[in-house]
């Protein structure tokens, strides 16, 4: 039986750590400024990466690479965590009508990514994810600020300006969504940090989006594991 196994994704703004013991995965995230997790053996961790790397040291024989990872039509400069989410979901989403899948992963980048039943990559569409839009709002304007809370507004058109920031930022993310999602071909898979606050805002039938926010860390869980059965 493979047990304790540790696994790290280094994002672009977070740290996205999984624990996999006797069958049971554990996932947590923390900042890049935060200590790391105890109880790490570096040399042994599986670590993967689109962000800049961390202060620790890391075994590169232990890094997933986009181009390990069995998928057909996949190239080689797809990010890892698109390439990972893809494996997730076609190893974990049930799809018996062999639909499409269009996994959106909403971090700092929003990724759409569409692949077919039998795992062949379609492509997809990058879109600024939901803090970097607000931030660049912040950034390069002299009056809009990043909103202290983040409540969907119920209404379309609103009056308070952080409420109007909130709207048009949901509104960017959830319609490109809509405009690439075909409920008759497609299974719609959320993933990443934002997920599931943003899917509520999906106003589409439960039974063709399923939220699964830890989807690339269990693609990378996958990914090794069907190496061990290899060997």
């Amino acid at each position: 039986m493979v047990s304790d196994l540790n696994f790290l994704l280094v994002g672009n703004s977070r740290l996205h750590w999984a624990n996999y013991s006797q069958n049971q995965s554990k996932f947590f995230h923390t900042n890049k400024e935060q200590k790391v997790p105890e109880n790490i053996d570096f040399n042994k961790l599986i670590w993967a990466s689109v962000g800049k790397l961390p202060d620790f040291s890391l075994n590169e024989k232990n890094e997933i690479k986009t181009k390990d990872i069995q998928l057909s039509n996949l190239p080689d400069y797809f990010g890892i965590d698109r390439a990972l989410a893809c494996l997730g979901a076609l190893n974990t989403i049930e799809n018996p009508l062999k639909k499409d899948l269009l996994i959106a992963d909403f971090g700092t980048i929003l990724s759409i990514t569409k692949l077919s039943s039998n795992g062949s990559i379609i492509g997809g569409q990058l879109i600024p994810g939901f803090l970097t839009q607000l931030k660049s709002m912040e950034q390069h304007t002299k009056n809009l600020k990043v909103p202290k809370k983040y409540e969907i507004p119920t209404k379309d058109f609103l009056i308070n300006t952080e409420e109007a920031i909130l709207k048009g930022v949901i509104n960017s993310l959830t319609g490109v969504i809509k405009n690439s999602f075909n409920p008759q071909n497609d299974i719609l898979i959320t993933c990443g940090g934002d997920s599931q606050f943003l899917t509520k805002s999906l106003k589409t039938n439960k039974k063709n989006i399923i939220n699964s926010p830890n989807l690339v860390m269990e693609g990378m869980i996958i990914h090794h594991l069907s190496l061990k059965k290899l060997i």
